[in-house]
């Protein structure tokens, strides 16, 4: 399996790889120059980049430019958005 194969020609898309009892695994794509909006997650989250670059912000000013094996940890109840400097292929762990 291929994380490409997985996503449409949308400029935001995701799929989701793996739910498990405690947690779930979603691949994420985002074309070069689109935009993930804004949004909050509830629980702490791990971003990975497997392949492009793409540059997460959040609320609190923080910035990471994230390109292939490049990792973040997400906060809860901090808004936070993604923007795609290449497309992308990313691994969001919840």
């Amino acid at each position: 399996m291929n994380i490409k194969d997985k996503h449409s020609e949308k400029v935001v898309s995701t799929y989701p790889l793996f739910k498990g009892v405690e947690g779930s695994v979603t691949a994420l794509q985002i074309q070069k120059g689109a935009h993930l909006k804004e949004h909050i997650t509830k629980t702490e989250a791990f971003l990975i980049c497997v392949s492009g670059s793409a540059r997460f912000e959040n609320e609190k000013g923080e910035t990471h430019d994230l390109t292939s094996g490049a990792c973040v940890l997400i906060e809860p109840m901090v808004k936070h958005w993604v923007d795609g400097i290449e497309t992308s292929q990313l691994v969001l762990l919840k």
